[in-house]
């Protein structure tokens, strides 16, 4: 499965995949408290290709226009900037995995 997060029983975690031409990426998150309420509540790591793990993005909590909650995934791909929003993934009724819908 490619481009999804999915979330941990515990909200503690998250694991997932982005994916396009250029990448391939295995992500994993881990939860993230801040006194600032800009700061992510994820933070976003995967595996450089000699295996080492780093810190490439973030997930953020955000508010739509009618005031309804959604996350907005942001990571360095090695090729610039990825964006995406996490939404209900087509076809699963399992709440803990999200489709990622990229964007500019």
């Amino acid at each position: 499965m490619t481009n999804y997060v999915r979330f941990s029983d515990d909200l503690k975690t998250l694991e997932g995949n982005i994916a396009s031409i250029c990448y391939d990426i295995d992500i994993a998150g881990e939860a993230y408290a801040s006194g600032n309420p800009k700061a992510p509540i994820y933070r976003i790591f995967a595996k450089s290709p000699r295996g080492k793990r780093i810190e490439i993005g973030g997930v953020w909590r955000k508010k739509n226009q009618n005031g309804g909650e959604y996350y907005q995934l942001t990571v360095a791909t090695g090729h610039g900037k990825f964006h995406a929003n996490l939404g209900r993934h087509a076809g699963q009724d399992d709440d803990s995995l999200l489709a990622v819908i990229p964007w500019d």
